[in-house]
């Protein structure tokens, strides 16, 4: 009686979350076609505030800068950050704590003391030696180093769950380092790899407060730009805006289930194909 009483009571907790969650996305993409400009009352379907924002030289410089840094930013994360892992993984048997402990710091560390912390370090930097002016190049120097601790641990959280032999098999069968790479370490990290970029893309795409410290003028990414023009009202032009990175975060969130759905499928398969004579 016990068990049949307390599913329904999940079930409705459960339903509950899922629209304190998203429905106040919903209402901003159903507000994004509003024809007037209003943000309470609702008029008529109209694509007037997305034909508007498409000729919006502002918000297309804006967003392309943004796609700039997070791609950019995320492949060097992507790089340096299983690196990273797999060294870790390599090492785990010493006492590396403290080099734990530094990976979780920018994990754990507020936004505004990190975007500050580079702000200084980058005009300091700047006024010594003439370089890193405030820009993209500081902004993806800033992505990069709370990327990288994401990314490692993926990283390391696969290798930890690899067979620990499948690496001696390697070397028994004088497989070279680089075949080892490519044949053996490379396809076993895939959906942490694809996952790995994705969230560090993420965490760059939507960042506003490093961001903020680090930019300079020329280099205003799309958060910015959202975020000096809610200070004027929210229009259904920012509504539009939003409507846009929900689908593009939605698309990229199912391609990359997508992608581990397609690689778990296959792993799942290899033994049957090695079973049949």
């Amino acid at each position: 009686m016990k068990r049949r009483s307390f599913h329904p009571w999940l079930a409705s907790c459960w339903w509950a979350a899922m629209v304190f969650f998203y429905l106040p996305l919903i209402i901003v993409v159903i507000f994004s076609f509003n024809s007037i400009n209003s943000a309470t009352h609702f008029a008529g379907f109209s694509l007037r505030w997305y034909r508007q924002l498409l000729g919006n030289e502002q918000i297309i410089t804006a967003l392309r800068n943004s796609m700039v840094l997070a791609v950019g930013s995320s492949c060097l994360a992507l790089v340096l950050g299983t690196l990273l892992g797999y060294g870790l993984y390599r090492h785990r048997g010493k006492r590396v704590g403290w080099l734990i402990a530094l990976i979780y710091l920018p994990i754990v560390m507020p936004d505004v003391v990190f975007g500050i912390a580079d702000m200084s370090f980058f005009v300091r930097l700047n006024s010594w030696t003439g370089l890193l002016a405030p820009g993209l190049t500081t902004m993806l120097l800033a992505h990069v180093t709370f990327q990288i601790p994401f990314v490692a641990l993926l990283i390391y959280s696969r290798f930890v769950g690899l067979d620990p032999t499948l690496f001696d098999a390697a070397k028994d069968l004088y497989a070279s380092p680089w075949k080892r790479m490519q044949l053996f370490i490379l396809p076993s990290l895939k959906p942490s790899l694809v996952a790995g970029f994705f969230l560090a893309f993420t965490l760059s795409f939507d960042d506003f407060v490093i961001s903020f410290f680090t930019s300079g003028p020329e280099s205003v990414t799309l958060p910015i730009y959202i975020w000096g023009a809610i200070r004027r009202g929210v229009s259904p032009e920012i509504n539009a805006i939003g409507a846009l990175m929900i689908g593009g975060g939605l698309l990229a969130a199912l391609g990359s289930m997508a992608v581990t759905l397609r690689v778990q499928r296959r792993q799942a398969e290899r033994p049957l194909v090695k079973a049949t004579p």
